[in-house]
């Protein structure tokens, strides 16, 4: 046999999760074919073959956890010429039947079928199989289904594990907590002016940009182990967007540098990738600073979390009237909340403070 293990995805990831497998046991792949989609850092990633060859054995089951340098995929004796025919699933394809070889068998009790992985777990857990509600491919009992039910207890209600997504920003949020010394600053910027059409997103994004001129030390990534900090000369943007399974930061790059149209082409794109899961891992990395308008959904001010190593996050809240005092008259104006969090280990007050001011200049300048 020839073991196949799973590769270095980069920027030190340790482990990915099975989301879906594209080959069975017996299928004949050529080189490069996809394998396995895996999960890690919140992006979806397929792992193509390194050979021709029969698959001999499949060593992870559907959401398992895999390490780096794990076995994967074991190829039986003898890689097979490619020619240039694949035989098995590719991305997208309807999974196939589980079969006996493929590791999905039959039970001694008729009409229930369960993964290797799922008998193990439902032994250990004491969970009758026959009462477990099967999810997988032609009506076959997952480990995810297993656990669904030995959570759940009798009568209780179900205790989910987390995956994909949530795992990861439960891993990342924890780290940010451990880490960042979170200092916030508010204030409300008059958009009364604006007008009705305004691309709310696209100013925001500018009033960032404004920002990090104004204050520098905002846009920049801080070493704690080594007492150092990286001042960039470009902002990349971390663009937080909420989604059923959770939230992303896909990262709008040198949007500096962009005009208003290609701000909102960026932001367009960005919004629709996530919906598709069609982000690459790179999409996700390297913001230098952060912008979250969960006022899209509701909220005023927000203390938000900090993710190293940069050191500012910017918040902005649900824009509403308020009774406000213009040239010495109290009048509605329509105002949006901000809210500014920064970590004040390495971002002093008055760099926070002169970041905002330069904010809401931008964002209170009728354009």
């Amino acid at each position: 046999m020839t073991v196949f293990t799973l590769p270095d995805l980069g920027e030190g990831l340790k482990d990915a999760e099975i989301v879906t497998w594209h080959v069975a046991v017996g299928d004949h792949v050529v080189a490069d074919q996809p394998l396995v989609s895996v999960e890690t850092d919140k992006a979806v990633v397929e792992v193509p073959s390194p050979q021709a060859g029969r698959i001999a054995r499949l060593c992870a089951a559907l959401h398992d956890h895999v390490a780096v340098g794990a076995p994967l995929v074991e190829f039986a004796e003898g890689t097979h010429a490619d020619a240039g025919t694949v035989v098995g699933e590719l991305a997208g394809a309807a999974p196939r039947p589980p079969t006996e070889e493929s590791g999905a068998i039959p039970l001694r009790r008729p009409g229930v079928r369960a993964a290797p992985a799922a008998r193990a777990l439902a032994a250990q857990a004491a969970v009758d199989l026959a009462t477990v509600e099967p999810s997988g491919p032609d009506g076959t009992i997952t480990r995810a289904d297993v656990e669904r039910v030995a959570a759940a207890g009798p009568g209780g209600d179900a205790v989910q594990p987390l995956r994909g997504t949530r795992r990861s920003m439960a891993a990342n949020m924890a780290r940010a907590g451990a880490a960042v010394v979170p200092a916030s600053v508010v204030d409300e910027a008059d958009v009364g002016d604006w007008r009705s059409d305004e691309a709310v997103t696209v100013r925001l994004i500018r009033a960032v940009v404004a920002g990090c001129v104004a204050a520098p030390a905002l846009n920049a990534w801080f070493n704690g182990a080594a007492m150092t900090r990286r001042l960039h000369d470009r902002i990349d943007l971390g663009l937080a967007v909420d989604s059923e399974d959770g939230l992303f930061v896909p990262v709008l790059r040198d949007v500096g540098r962009r005009d208003a149209a290609g701000l909102h082409q960026a932001v367009e794109a960005a919004k629709a990738a996530v919906c598709t899961r069609s982000l690459a891992p790179e999409d996700l990395r390297g913001q230098t600073i952060t912008l979250s308008n969960f006022g899209t959904l509701a909220g005023r001010f927000a203390a938000l979390t900090v993710m190293p190593p940069q050191v500012a996050i910017l918040g902005a809240g649900r824009i509403a009237w308020r009774a406000t005092v213009k040239d010495g008259r109290v009048e509605p104006r329509r105002m949006l909340p901000l809210s500014l969090t920064f970590d004040h280990r390495v971002v002093t007050g008055g760099e926070a403070a002169r970041f905002l001011a330069a904010v809401l200049a931008s964002l209170q300048n009728a354009e």
